[in-house]
């Protein structure tokens, strides 16, 4: 009977990994808006980390994290670091500057558990305003993130959607 109940246990655990297996192990989540202000307006926003409690969704969660902010702003190495019971610990640091074009940062989540992502920012000038593309491209680690990666995927669109709202909302004031 305990040999029953062991291969039972184990057939469940071979199942889950093999689950986890042929989910993806990457995404790509990408967002765009049109902003009705200049490229560099909306550039200054995204690459001075000193606003991003102002229109990001996951500061905006937990407005009591611990934050710092390091680096010259809109430079390569500024940083934000952020660590909460809600949002986790990590940090995100520019990689790349394009003044008013484009911004790309790396970042790194310690906490729930370990993973980097690229954080990508376009803007283009266009007829009244500016288009902004955000885009978020990683993996997840195996197997639990694989296993939760559609559910991420998911609440990552809806948070995208509402960060880009709120940027707009307060480049448009």
């Amino acid at each position: 009977m305990i040999l029953v109940i062991l291969y039972v246990i184990l057939g469940l655990v071979a199942l889950v990994l093999l689950a986890a297996a042929v989910m993806p192990g990457k995404y790509l989540v990408e967002k765009s808006t049109i902003i009705s202000r200049p490229s560099a307006e909306v550039y200054n926003k995204v690459a001075d980390l000193h606003y991003y409690r102002d229109w990001n969704p996951w500061a905006k969660m937990e407005p009591d994290a611990q934050t710092s902010i390091t680096g010259d702003p809109k430079h390569v190495g500024h940083k934000y670091y952020w660590n909460g019971k809600k949002i986790g610990e990590g940090s995100l640091t520019v990689r790349s500057a394009v003044p008013s074009k484009a911004i790309n940062f790396d970042l790194v989540f310690l906490k729930p558990f370990k993973s980097e992502a690229i954080d990508a920012w376009d803007l283009t000038e266009v007829d009244g305003g500016t288009k902004v593309v955000w885009r978020n491209s990683g993996g997840f680690p195996f197997p639990i993130g694989r296993l939760m990666g559609p559910s991420i995927t998911k609440q990552l669109n809806k948070q995208f959607e509402e960060g880009l709202q709120n940027l707009k909302e307060m480049c448009e004031k």
